[in-house]
C-alpha cells in the first residue's frame, strides 16, 4: 500500500517564529500520523522545523533539494532527492504530495502553492497572511482550506484524505 505523503511548505530563512514552531509541530503530528513527510529539504526555517518535528516522532522525511550537492541539507531527511533544479523543483514538491500544507507565506511558498493549485492538489493555507488567504481561495475556492492552527491543519488533512 503506497504512504501518504504530506507536503509541509513554508519560507526558509524568512520563516518568523511562529511559522517555526507550527512547521514543527506539523512535522511531529504527520510522523504520528504514519504518514510521509515531504519539504524542501533545507537546513532553515519552515523546512528544517518540519523534518526536525517528525524526526522526532519518528517519521520519514524527504527533501526535494534545489542544488545537485548535500551543502545546506537537513540532517532530519531521510531520503534527499537532489534535483539541480533550483526553484523548479517546486513543481515536484507539490506534485509529490497528496496534500500540501503550506506553513507561512512568502515568494517560494506562493509558487509551491499556485503551482499546487494548477495541478488540482488541495491546499491548506496556514498563515496569518490575510491578504495571502483571500487571493489563494479566490483562486480556487474548491482547493483551499483556510486554517488557524495545526490542529485545524490535521484535521482538514485527515478529511480530505478520506474522500
Amino acid at each position: 500500500m503506497r504512504k501518504i505523503i504530506i507536503g509541509v511548505m513554508g519560507p526558509g530563512e524568512k520563516a518568523t517564529s511562529i511559522d517555526v514552531q507550527n512547521a514543527y509541530e506539523l512535522g511531529k503530528v504527520i510522523a504520528q500520523e504514519g504518514w510521509v513527510l515531504l519539504t524542501g529539504g533545507r537546513n532553515v526555517g519552515v523546512m528544517e522545523a518540519a523534518n526536525q518535528g517528525a524526526k522526532f516522532a519518528n517519521g520519514l522525511t524527504i527533501g526535494i533539494l534545489p542544488s545537485e550537492d548535500s551543502k545546506g541539507i537537513s540532517e532530519a531527511v531521510d531520503i534527499a532527492i537532489f534535483t539541480d533544479m533550483g526553484n523548479a523543483r517546486n513543481n515536484i514538491n507539490v506534485l509529490s504530495s497528496d496534500v500540501v500544507i503550506a506553513c507561512g507565506m512568502g515568494a517560494g511558498t506562493a509558487s509551491e502553492v499556485a503551482l499546487a493549485l494548477k495541478g488540482n492538489k488541495k491546499v491548506i493555507l496556514l498563515t496569518d497572511d490575510e491578504e495571502s488567504n483571500v487571493f489563494f481561495k479566490k483562486l480556487s475556492p474548491e482547493n483551499v482550506y483556510v486554517v488557524n492552527g495545526v490542529g485545524e491543519a490535521i484535521a482538514t488533512t485527515k478529511a480530505i484524505l478520506s474522500r
